[in-house]
């Protein structure tokens, strides 16, 4: 009795302060929650809305899905099936101080070799790079626990039945592993979404909705709105950033509870092959 009500309590303590906060900016967001902000930038002097702020924060999240993806994935299986030895340890060992590096760093590291080294200025592109470099370790490291978590009695089978290595992988390993990489990619984008610092160095701010260009052209996102505006001293413009930060949450919820979804069906699909 003493132990559950210590867990109670120890989970009262953790949704107490999410609950709070949650609630803290959406009362604060109230007087701004209108169509308008869907439709005007925040560029509108008059009625200044997220719809350049939104969109360009989805652009991110695809850029990253795209980028940190499909390398995070690959280096995760490489990790997992054919890094082995000293190679291996090295891997993993860079992957873990990359983990580390604060994000303000990679930002400025981006900004001297992106924005200023290839002259790429401040984009889309030299954005995107940053925060798929920032949340790599995530996807690289979930994915090779993933792998790494299958039973070694398919790859046996497989083995068995002469199989090829990638045949294995794609046909055998993978379509276990998928829900924990999805758990991954799912935390990763969440993690870019939230991120400002490597944004102020790599895509500064534009007041305009994108245009789609990879380089030389600024891009809104929310985060930058939530930080900037909520300095100001016009109850408007703090209003404002309360619903950019509303909107941030809505979209990280919206992402955890679809890479839930799209988990609990993946696995539902494999409990039915294990029948």
């Amino acid at each position: 009795m003493v132990f559950w009500l210590l867990c109670g309590v120890a989970l009262l303590l953790i949704i107490t302060p999410a609950v709070a906060v949650v609630v803290s900016v959406l009362v604060k967001a109230a007087p701004a929650l209108r169509w308008s902000l869907l439709t005007n930038t925040t560029g509108d002097t008059a009625n200044p809305g997220l719809q350049n702020a939104i969109l360009g924060t989805l652009v991110l999240c695809l850029g990253v899905l795209v980028v940190a993806g499909s390398i995070g994935v690959l280096g995760g299986i490489y990790l997992a099936e054919f890094a082995t030895g000293r190679l291996g340890s090295v891997l993993r060992s860079a992957s873990e101080i990359l983990a580390g590096v604060p994000s303000i760093v990679i930002g400025l590291v981006a900004y001297t070799a992106l924005v200023v080294g290839l002259g790429w200025g401040f984009s889309i592109l030299s954005a995107i790079l940053a925060l798929s470099l920032l949340v790599l370790p995530y996807v690289v490291k979930t994915t090779e626990v993933s792998f790494s978590q299958v039973p070694r009695s398919l790859r046996e089978a497989a083995i068995a039945l002469g199989l090829s290595r990638l045949t294995t992988i794609r046909k055998v390993l993978l379509p276990p592993a998928l829900p924990g990489i999805i758990s991954g990619l799912v935390i990763a984008i969440a993690i870019s979404t939230g991120e400002t610092a490597p944004l102020l160095y790599t895509a500064n701010f534009s007041q305009a909705d994108p245009t789609g260009a990879l380089f030389h052209d600024p891009i809104g996102y929310l985060t930058y709105v939530t930080y900037t505006y909520v300095t100001l001293p016009g109850a408007q413009d703090q209003a404002l950033a309360s619903a950019a930060a509303a909107f941030t949450i809505l979209l990280v919820l919206i992402l955890i509870f679809g890479g839930r979804a799209i988990t609990a069906r993946q696995s539902k699909i494999m409990a039915r092959l294990d029948v």
